[in-house]
């Protein structure tokens, strides 16, 4: 079990997250104490996506292959349909996730950042939520889709949208502090 203001956390992202939904946590959860470190399948910086185009950037602290989950207390996916697509076609990056996952930390992934989640099978019996447009891709990897602003798993939080990032950012912290979820390996 971890205070927030003692805990780091991991925001995995590349081109195309959705700015929001990866700079409120940053900034909430920082705020909050956390150390939060960003991990890219690239270095350098990764650019925002921010509603009709491209927005401003953010500095890569880790490469996805430098990471170790044992560095970290919990994981954050953010959405928009460019990173998470790009993200689950790069295997170290799917790894990375199922580490999380098989190590029984908080996993937070909000909008189109379930898609990561689907790619690891992490969701199979699950109740989970997302972006509207993806339910159908959760629920196709046997998540029981719910509509609801934060869903939460067994140490596993999804959300829906930028709507729900108050939330989303609240049960991140709750489930930090919280600590480890046994659960099944991805």
């Amino acid at each position: 079990m971890a205070n927030i203001d003692s805990a780091n956390i991991l925001i995995l992202a590349t081109d195309g997250y959705e700015r929001s939904e990866l700079r409120v946590p940053l900034e909430e959860l920082t705020r909050r104490g956390a150390a939060v470190k960003i991990a890219s399948i690239k270095s350098g910086e990764i650019k925002s996506w921010d509603e009709k185009d491209w927005g401003d950037t953010v500095a890569v602290d880790l490469e996805v292959a430098q990471v170790k989950v044992e560095d970290f207390d919990a994981l954050v996916l953010p959405g928009g349909q460019i990173n998470p697509d790009v993200l689950r076609s790069d295997e170290n990056a799917v790894q990375l996730v199922r580490e999380f996952i098989s190590s029984g930390k908080p996993v937070a992934a909000i909008c189109h950042g379930p898609w990561l989640l689907v790619e690891t099978d992490a969701l199979r019996g699950r109740n989970a939520t997302s972006y509207a447009s993806i339910r159908t891709d959760l629920r196709n990897a046997g998540a029981k889709w719910q509509d609801e602003a934060v869903v939460v798993d067994n140490g596993i939080i999804t959300s829906r949208s930028p709507d729900d990032l108050a939330a989303f950012v609240d049960k991140i912290v709750e489930e930090v502090e919280e600590g480890l979820h046994q659960r099944r390996a991805a």
